[in-house]
């Protein structure tokens, strides 16, 4: 049976995560609101504004909701924002100061890390279980300035952890989702059929 996977929906490249998901051989649904994280076996937070996407889920508790879940069980893969999101501590929190947050990855983020939307890039890179190198998108992409002692570092760049595994979390500063290639997307589903 294939895993049931779950794209946060609130903002950000969810169309783009959904096909490359269902690509990968998971049943795939949009979540929105709490009550559809039921049945979930993995939730995707995409990227896009951190600051927006906790404004937008605030009103229902669906940043506590998911760390409930995840707490419980659920899978989660953070891109981006979905890293900031997830981090243990944001090192710059400001911005989302007042809103919750899902926690559960032991990293330190800074938002923005690599400069504004001008300074956006892609480069190849060695991951962790991949053959072959992967093509990384970074777009106003968090920089992970700490690691914890149980997280383990899948790819660098410029000397810096751009993607990371801890037990059942996923994350990634990049945006796999924006490029044809699924394999991250597969590591993900693969680790979500897994359990």
């Amino acid at each position: 049976m294939s895993p049931q996977i779950g794209v946060l929906a609130l903002q950000g490249a969810v169309a783009e995560h959904v096909r490359a998901l269902t690509a990968s051989g998971a049943e795939v649904r949009t979540v929105r609101r709490p009550a559809e994280l039921d049945g979930l076996d993995g939730l995707v937070v995409p990227g896009g504004e951190s600051t927006a996407i906790a404004r937008l889920a605030a009103p229902v508790q669906m940043m506590e909701h998911i760390h409930r879940a995840h707490q419980d069980g659920l899978a989660l893969f953070g891109t981006c924002a979905g890293l900031i999101l997830m981090a243990r501590e944001v090192s710059d929190p400001a911005a989302l100061a007042g809103f919750p947050r899902i926690g559960g990855l032991d990293v330190v983020a800074r938002r923005n890390g690599y400069g504004s939307q001008l300074d956006s890039f892609t480069e190849q890179l060695d991951v962790t279980g991949l053959d072959e190198p992967l093509e990384a998108v970074f777009i106003r992409a968090p920089v992970i300035e700490e690691v914890g002692d149980g997280v383990e570092v899948l790819a660098e760049s410029r000397g810096l952890s751009v993607a990371v595994r801890e037990g059942r979390v996923l994350a990634t500063s990049f945006h796999p989702e924006l490029t044809p290639d699924h394999r991250l997307h597969q590591l993900f589903v693969d680790m979500v059929g897994a359990v």
